[in-house]
């Protein structure tokens, strides 16, 4: 536990939790103001409370996402989600280049499919 709270601090600071959770609340928030892309604010809001704190926490699917979910989330892939995700797999190479940035970069490639795919999906903490 203290581990994944240390890791945690770190990551804000330096492994750019800070920025990744502004990033994506500012999408959240325009996603909110155009009503119509609701379900994506949804979406980029747990990503960004996600990005925050990656450390001791998860992905997994939710059981209750039907095919309203999955056809969204093709939507998304299309125009935000294979960016997004290509550009955390670039960071989580560039920071797994040095030993002490081994963690961050795990946390970025942690971060790649609920970016990818993010609808119908739930962040749980790990045991």
């Amino acid at each position: 536990m203290p581990v994944r709270f240390i890791l945690n601090v770190l990551w804000f600071i330096f492994g750019s939790g800070f920025l990744m959770a502004l990033g994506y609340g500012l999408a959240a928030l325009i996603c909110f103001a155009l009503v119509v892309t609701i379900p994506f604010g949804v979406a980029a809001a747990r990503i960004a409370v996600y990005s925050l704190a990656p450390f001791g926490r998860t992905v997994v699917a939710r059981p209750g996402a039907g095919v309203a979910s999955g056809l969204a989330n093709i939507l998304w892939v299309v125009l935000f989600g294979w960016w997004i995700a290509l550009h955390h797999i670039v960071i989580g190479i560039a920071q797994c280049v040095t030993i002490i940035g081994i963690p961050f970069g795990v946390a970025n490639f942690k971060l790649v499919p609920v970016a990818f795919w993010p609808l119908g999906r739930e962040i749980v903490d790990v045991p």
